[in-house]
């Protein structure tokens, strides 16, 4: 049982970790990212198809986001489907790709999606704090019941902290990359 909890806990605080970095690859930091495009969808013959199945993305240049059906045919539905999403930049159709050029950040704007990346870290962080107080409730509940003895629960809590730490750690250390490629540190 032990086991298998901190393993239960381990995997749910890697399903935060992994939330905030989806989370924050949605969030443009001036230059062109193909993870700025993840989330869009494109109404394909009826069917919500995920961007980047029906399209090659790449990054020609820092600034430039190149989009490349696979079926050419397709392009007006992405370029749609391109502006009906919530990314704000204009695609650009040439009649054989699309480009997003990626403007550049005033600094006011820097701030502002640098406080965004602080909220996304912050509700990844009540995320793990939410995972470790249902573990330590466990741990406290199998101790009541006599399924563990008192220095088990007083080992298992100081594991499930250690988990606790290493996560949050970890969540501090994605914002602050997405931080300074944001500010441009």
């Amino acid at each position: 049982m032990t086991d298998q909890l901190l393993k239960d806990l381990k995997q749910r605080m890697k399903k935060a970790e992994e939330s905030l970095e989806y989370e924050l690859g949605g969030i443009r930091a001036g230059r062109a990212n193909a993870s700025l495009v993840d989330r869009i969808t494109v109404n394909y013959y009826g069917a919500d198809t995920p961007l980047n199945q029906m399209a090659n993305i790449s990054v020609p240049e820092a600034r430039v986001l190149l989009i490349s059906p696979y079926d050419k045919s397709t392009l007006g539905d992405i370029e749609t489907a391109i502006q009906k999403s919530d990314i704000g930049i204009p695609p650009s159709n040439d009649g054989d790709v699309i480009r997003l050029v990626i403007p550049a950040l005033t600094e006011e704007r820097r701030k502002e999606i640098a406080k965004r990346v602080g909220q996304e870290e912050e509700n990844a962080k009540i995320a793990i704090r939410n995972i470790r107080r249902d573990g330590m409730d466990s741990v406290k509940k199998s101790e009541k019941n006599g399924d563990i003895s008192e220095d088990e629960r007083h080992r298992l809590e100081d594991d499930i902290q250690k988990l606790t730490d290493e996560f949050t750690k970890r969540a501090d250390k994605a914002a602050r990359v997405k931080e300074d490629e944001i500010l441009g540190n």
